[in-house]
């Protein structure tokens, strides 16, 4: 069999796995469902191991099929990469970026500059997905995720874009009803509001007694979405706790107020994109993030 033959075998396997079974990943590929079941059937036996558990519920992958998916993907990612730098030789890069991202970087730093991006890059297409949740960048084929604060261990290719800092902030009409808190423990005396589905948020870093110690707040009111966090701070709701590139407009037009600034400890936050293995090489994905680098500025220290 030859080397092509190979790697379109090897991409059948991977997409049956993205798309959970053999009907989808015939849809994708263009195949019956039976011509991608044997597709994976000479796989198999040309490497001599199961790679699918096939039940009639549904599929499980075998240890050298996970193997084989990780291997696979890179493979495949390495291929298409190869064949677009080929093609952008002739000129600029072209085809489509899946992104994926949190709404407070979609909206203060990537619309800004979106018009300047499509100017340079005519033919680079973005489809832009927003989500203030952890998606499975590789399951979900997301090209790049953009991830603002720490990350964890995985086998996905990382890329600094910059970093922020968290700035705890109220409005003066909050501050005029409920006083300003000048210590840690007087958090416990407010309404405080915090991001969901990330537990350490809820823990606000700041020294006590000159030790830096993770305050856990109580919320009243969480909530996925930063920038909604933001809108009810201004509305006078309570204390927020937020990445200061989403209120720093807010801060320096004295919408908001930087709170506990002699206590609180404001530690880097990272602004990092995320890709699969391979991706990295693809012109369009070069592109992109150079672009970002280039031209997201990086957000400034919002402070009284």
């Amino acid at each position: 069999m030859n080397k092509t033959a190979a790697s379109d075998e090897i991409g059948i396997f991977v997409r049956v796995v993205e798309r959970g079974g053999f009907a989808a990943a015939a849809e994708e590929t263009g195949l019956t469902p039976s011509g991608v079941s044997k597709a994976v059937t000479r796989l198999e036996d040309r490497l001599g191991v199961k790679l699918l558990q096939r039940t009639t519920r549904r599929l499980m992958m075998t240890a050298e099929g996970e193997t084989l998916l990780v291997r696979g993907r890179e493979i495949l990612a390495a291929i298409e990469a190869t064949e677009a730098e080929v093609m952008a030789a002739r000129g600029k890069p072209k085809g489509t970026i899946k992104v994926n991202m949190g709404t407070a970087y979609a909206k203060h730093r990537l619309a800004p500059v979106l018009p300047k991006f499509r100017a340079l890059y005519p033919e680079i297409d973005l489809i832009v997905s927003v989500a203030d949740r952890r998606v499975d960048v590789i399951g979900e084929q997301v090209d790049v995720a953009i991830r603002t604060g720490g990350l964890d261990d995985s086998s996905l290719i990382a890329r600094q874009l910059g970093q922020s800092t968290r700035v705890i902030a109220a409005s003066p009409a909050y501050l005029a009803r409920h006083g300003e808190p000048q210590k840690a423990s007087d958090l416990a005396q407010h309404i405080c509001l915090t991001i969901a589905g990330f537990a350490r948020l809820s823990e606000w870093p700041l020294r006590v007694n000159g030790k830096v110690t993770p305050v856990a707040v109580k919320p009243a009111v969480t909530c996925d979405n930063a920038d909604i966090l933001a809108e009810m701070a201004l509305a006078g709701l309570g204390i927020v706790r937020l990445a200061s590139f989403v209120i720093e407009d807010a801060i320096r037009d004295g919408l908001l107020k930087p709170l506990l600034v002699d206590c609180h400890v404001s530690e880097p936050v990272p602004i990092t994109a995320l890709m699969p293995p391979g991706r990295q090489h693809l012109p369009r994905v070069r592109a992109f993030i150079d672009f970002l680098l280039e031209h997201v500025p990086e957000p400034s220290r919002a402070q009284p």
